[in-house]
């Protein structure tokens, strides 16, 4: 069997790693100038054990891109590359050794299926890999027999309903709901303090990012002992972090929340807010779809 240095001179490689550390962590980058297999090349180029390649391809790490085609992510370590080919490697040791919650489908259709996602799993993939994403974990479960198109999100600390389109119309048409607002979502989450009194509704409507943002909050019960209070929540508009943001600039964080909780509060509870229903007119049934947990 050759050896890293001839395997490397047979490939051609043209490569540069942009980063590396001591925990291991490595960005490669390779543009191919003869024919190799995906696997081959990028151990030769790396040095990194063939082994770990193939781990890294199973989940998502590794990136592909031909003249004329759309980048995308490679899983085949046989997978030949051609020259002219760039290939990538984001190899991160503590993003690989992730074990993903495991989603639940709650509901399934011709154009889409509903999920219910586990907190800490993310919605997508990041250059790093995918296997700890919605999106992957969806497609393994069918046995990657159906398209996978994410159409709206949720935050990885949050749980709760998303949706995920099996087909290109599935895909555009409820993107164009979510666009709309013609989905209606609603969240349960435990705040700090006491925002109303039970049964009351505040509308809270701060711009985020120079847009329009409006969230409207219903308190359905307090616990005066712990300072804390359970509210419903219609989300309104889509923003980044939208509901943890505004509930944090009112005065009432969500218990748990990492990013906008109170300096100094615990931070080993796991984000106390949920995404419970999902209210919309079927684009393709054309009638009332209400999926709740």
């Amino acid at each position: 069997m050759a050896d890293s240095a001839a395997t490397a001179r047979t490939a051609g490689i043209r490569s540069a790693i942009l980063a590396n550390n001591t925990e291991g962590k490595l960005h490669f980058r390779g543009i191919v100038a003869h024919p190799a297999a995906a696997c081959d090349f990028l151990a030769a180029a790396t040095g990194l054990a063939k082994v770990r390649i193939k781990d890294a391809m199973i989940k998502g790490a590794v990136w592909h891109k031909r003249q004329g085609q759309k980048e995308k992510r490679i899983r085949k370590a046989t997978l030949q590359l051609l020259p002219g080919d760039s290939i990538e490697l984001y190899y991160d040791p503590s993003v690989l050794a992730l074990v993903p919650p495991s989603p639940r489908l709650i509901f399934e259709a011709k154009h889409y299926s509903a999920w219910l996602k586990p907190a800490n799993l993310l919605t997508q993939g990041t250059r790093y890999g995918d296997h700890c994403s919605l999106l992957r974990c969806v497609d393994i479960f069918f046995r990657n027999s159906k398209e996978i198109h994410p159409v709206h999100r949720l935050d990885r600390e949050a749980f709760g309903l998303v949706l995920v389109a099996h087909t290109r119309q599935g895909a555009s048409a409820l993107s164009e709901l979510f666009r709309r607002g013609a989905i209606e979502k609603r969240y349960w989450a435990v705040v700090q303090g006491i925002p109303g009194d039970v049964g009351e509704t505040i509308t809270i409507s701060r711009p985020l990012e120079g847009k329009a943002a409006t969230t409207v909050i219903t308190v359905t019960g307090h616990s005066p002992e712990k300072n804390c209070s359970t509210v419903d929540i219609l989300l309104m508009t889509g923003r980044f972090h939208q509901i943890r943001r505004h509930l944090s600039q009112a005065g009432y964080p969500i218990i748990g929340d990492p990013a906008y909780g109170n300096k100094g509060a615990r931070t080993d509870t796991p984000l106390q807010l949920c995404a419970y229903t999902l209210r919309f007119t079927c684009p393709f049934s054309r009638k009332m779809q209400i999926l709740t947990l």
